[in-house]
């Protein structure tokens, strides 16, 4: 059974964070924070695609 998981990706540096979604997930201004590059992100998400939001 394959997993319906997926990582958020940083929008700056393209690493995994440590924050999963599934199809169903949306958020809005949701803050991520990215290990790789040890920075956080505002992102929306919406139809398992993230967004930065500027």
């Amino acid at each position: 059974m394959k997993s319906q998981y997926q990582w958020v990706l940083c929008p700056i540096c393209g690493g995994k964070t440590r924050t999963k979604i599934r199809p169903d997930t949306e958020a809005k201004n949701l803050i991520v924070f990215c290990p790789k590059c040890k920075r956080e992100s505002v992102v929306d998400i919406k139809d398992m695609e993230v967004v930065k939001d500027d």
